[in-house]
Formats: C-alpha cells, sequence, structure tokens
C-alpha cells in the first residue's frame, strides 16, 4: 500500500486557547474531504474533535467515529458521521482506530491525546508497525513533547537502535504531502500491528 485512504486524528476535546488550534482542525477537515481521505476520530462533537469531523462532513467527506460507551454522553458523539462505531472500552476503541487507518496525525490536545499518540509512537519504535505518524505542530505546540523527546535521545533512553521516526508538520497544508511520502516509501507487509500485540489489546 502506498497511498493514503484513511487518517486517524487524535485531538482535544476542548478547543484550548489558541484560535488556531480551531482553524487548523476546521482546515484539516476540509483538506481530507477535498482529498477523498476518510477521517477516523474519537467520535465526539466537542472541542478538536468536533471541529474536524464537522469539516470534513461539511465539505463532503467521509467520517468514521470510534467512541466508548462511556463516553458517548460526555463527549456527545456525533450523529451526523456516515459510521460510529461504539466500544466496551477504551482498548477496543484504540484497536480499531489502529486498523481502521493508514496513517496518523496528532493536533493539539491534552493527555488523551498525548497517550494514544505516544502508545503509536511506541508500537512504531519496536517495529510492530510503520504507519506513519505526525505531529501537527501548530503554533508550536508539541514543542515541549519534542524537547523531551531530544532530552531522551541525549541521556541514551532513546537507543539509535530504536528510532523514533515522527513526522513533523507546523502548517497543515504539509500534512497530507508528508504522510503520502512516508507511507510510498514504506513496505506494505510492515504497516500491520504484530498479532500477538493486537491479542493482548
Amino acid at each position: 500500500m502506498d497511498q493514503i485512504k484513511t487518517v486517524c486524528v487524535y485531538c482535544g476535546s476542548g478547543a484550548g486557547s489558541n484560535p488556531r488550534f480551531v482553524e487548523a482542525a476546521q482546515a484539516l477537515g476540509k483538506t481530507f474531504a477535498e482529498n477523498s481521505i476518510r477521517l477516523v476520530y474519537g467520535g465526539g462533537s466537542v472541542g478538536l474533535m468536533g471541529e474536524i469531523a464537522k469539516s470534513t462532513l461539511d465539505h463532503g467527506g467521509l467520517v468514521t467515529g470510534i467512541i466508548p460507551d462511556f463516553l458517548k454522553s460526555r463527549e456527545l458523539a456525533l450523529s451526523r458521521v456516515q459510521e460510529m462505531i461504539v466500544t466496551p472500552d477504551m482498548h477496543e476503541r484504540k484497536r480499531l482506530m489502529f486498523e481502521r487507518s493508514d496513517a496518523f496525525v496528532a493536533l493539539p490536545g491534552g493527555i488523551g491525546t498525548l497517550e494514544e499518540l505516544v502508545e503509536q509512537m511506541t508500537w512504531q519504535q519496536l517495529g510492530r508497525h510503520s504507519k506513519p505518524v505526525l505531529l501537527a505542530n501548530i503554533d508550536g505546540f508539541w514543542e515541549p513533547l519534542l524537547s523531551l523527546l531530544a532530552h531522551m535521545r541525549a541521556t541514551e533512553f532513546i537507543r539509535p537502535a530504536f528510532p523514533i521516526d515522527v513526522l513533523i508538520a507546523d502548517r497543515v497544508e504539509d500534512i497530507l504531502p508528508r504522510l503520502s511520502a512516508h507511507a510510498a516509501r514504506t513496505p506494505a507487509a510492515t504497516k500491520e500491528l504484530a498479532p500477538e500485540v493486537a491479542r493482548r489489546l
């Protein structure tokens, strides 16, 4: 597979303090729709999650929401999406988000966004998949994380044998080209989650 057809976006259930975060979510949703990329996301209708899903839909795109049952009310599951999957727990949600996505993008968000992002980075580092993972570094939001990763390298907790191949885009218009370029140079067989990892989820 050398084409990106579905992208999982991790992002906040809040809008954040910077209007550019909302603008970026809306612009990315529009970009997905215009390029026939299906959005896979957390299923909510609030915050950046709601903004990217609504924008994708408003511009004629396709959206799959995946939300655990206990969050349906808290994050106000978006009923407009073409496909809404309700899972019994977070583990099943994350497994399905992985399976249904060709790539992963992290917009600004909180602890949940960070946790989902770092899990994909960890699996990638350990060679369990090679789907592209990208930080949408809107207004430098992810700079503290990038500094921490550099510190981990400098102190030799990120060893050369286990590199982190995370992509970075400061502008929304750079996101799809970077994901596509990465996918084009990655063998299809290495993109899948290892069976033993899938069984543990």
